[in-house]
């Protein structure tokens, strides 16, 4: 039964996964003019959150190509969670043409400053092969960073590597526990 429901709830996981982010606030229609204005002196933060007020149509018409502009501008500074949704813009091919390659290394960036999202769709990209050689050692690795800062998709995946044996021993109690998180995560986001 758990290797059925395993096997079954992977392609699920993996095939929806990459598509995932964290939606951040958006920018409000009031202070628009003040993140543009602060955008383009150079503010990472108000790159970002116009690269999300472009996605969102909010206060500006909803633009992909100027979103993509926005989030590489705030990316190329550092800032974790603009290169993680260009990670996910190349991997969507939303306001640049679709290159798996491309995500995969804004998601590394990101992964590598500790951003659970990135370090779980660089986990997806390894496990399936897509963008990167198929490697599931690195791809439990990257769940597993994910897993321990609470991200729920990460602590399944994970789960499933274990029941699996795949990049880990196999290990039907490790499976079950990160099961078991990933399960108590999920009711407590529900219940909020």
């Amino acid at each position: 039964m758990l290797r059925w429901l395993a096997l079954g709830g992977m392609t699920a996981l993996l095939v929806g996964a990459v598509a995932c982010t964290e939606t951040p606030e958006p920018a409000h229609d009031d202070g628009i003019q003040l993140i543009k204005s602060r955008a383009k002196a150079g503010d990472a933060e108000a790159q970002y959150q116009l690269g999300v007020a472009y996605t969102n149509g909010q206060g500006v018409p909803q633009d992909f190509v100027e979103m993509v502009g926005w989030f590489r501008k705030s990316a190329e500074q550092g800032h974790a969670e603009a290169q993680s949704n260009l990670g996910l813009s190349y991997g969507l091919g939303r306001g640049v043409p679709q290159n798996d390659v491309e995500a995969t290394v804004w998601y590394r960036r990101a992964a590598e400053q500790g951003h659970a999202r990135a370090q779980f769709n660089l986990g997806v990209k390894y496990a399936s092969g897509v963008g990167v050689p198929q490697d599931d050692v690195e791809a439990a690795a990257w769940y597993r960073q994910a897993a321990e800062q609470g991200d729920v998709n990460a602590q399944s995946n994970l789960g499933l590597l274990y029941v699996d044996g795949k990049g880990v021993s196999q290990d039907d109690v490790e499976a079950y526990k990160w099961f078991d998180i990933a399960a108590a995560l999920d009711d407590t986001t529900k219940s909020l």
